[in-house]
């Protein structure tokens, strides 16, 4: 049997290695950083997060599409949430840093890949194991997601989102795809497959989310969707 004291200082010091994490005790680490990632974010004030390909370059014009819809955002009172890493998530922290708006990472421990940008917060700089607590931390302070090229963990980030708003487990939030060519292969398939041929959606679900090229498109839909409400902060 593994001491009290023990347990209470692995799970003040976030030492894990001090026991034997087996599925019942990982219940302490998971509930460790769902405490931090509600406390750190309680109080961020309304945000928009923009995903995208860690594996996005400096040159490229979705990094720049990223950095100006991040400057759009902060002009208008938003904070930007991003995953904390390089590429589209740099590009989004950075246009907000420089903007002087609030620039939240939400950071995942990766054997490969990952590390976080420089242009976050250093208050709002949050470092993940899980990617599902992670994942609740977007859905739960976020006013809208915006989403670049990536790969699959934008595509599961984004498609639960639109997933939680269809089945009513969340109140629906706006979703902005940005780069018609990157993206119309896949959304295609969606209303020709899914809704046309199968149906398996139906034809509201395709308005739950936009497709748009531009960095002023983007920005706009998030505005005019809350002209429809009193945006309030989430506190």
């Amino acid at each position: 049997m593994i001491g009290d004291d023990k347990i209470r200082h692995a799970f003040e010091n976030k030492d894990w290695q001090e026991i034997k994490v087996t599925d019942s005790w990982q219940i302490f680490k998971i509930m460790a950083e769902f405490v931090d990632g509600f406390e750190k974010l309680a109080k961020i004030g309304p945000c928009v997060s923009i995903f995208g390909s860690a594996r996005t370059k400096h040159d490229n014009k979705y990094y720049h599409l990223a950095e100006q819809t991040a400057r759009l955002l902060t002009e208008r009172g938003y904070g930007v949430i991003s995953g904390g890493g390089p590429g589209i998530m740099e590009a989004a922290n950075k246009g907000a840093y420089e903007a002087g708006g609030k620039s939240v990472g939400l950071n995942i421990e990766l054997p490969f890949e990952q590390f976080h940008n420089k242009y976050i917060d250093r208050d709002k700089l949050l470092e993940f194991d899980y990617f599902f607590i992670r994942k609740v931390m977007f859905m739960k302070y976020s006013q809208g997601y915006i989403v670049l090229p990536g790969g699959f963990g934008t595509m599961d980030e984004s498609f639960e989102a639109i997933t939680l708003i269809q089945t009513g487990k969340i109140a629906r939030f706006p979703i902005v795809f940005v780069g018609v060519e990157y993206w119309k292969g896949l959304f295609n398939w969606i209303e020709e497959k899914m809704l046309n041929q199968e149906n398996n959606i139906n034809p509201d679900d395709l308005n739950l989310y936009r497709l748009v090229d531009t960095a002023e498109e983007a920005a706009e839909h998030i505005f005019r969707f809350y002209n429809k409400y009193v945006l309030k902060p989430n506190f």
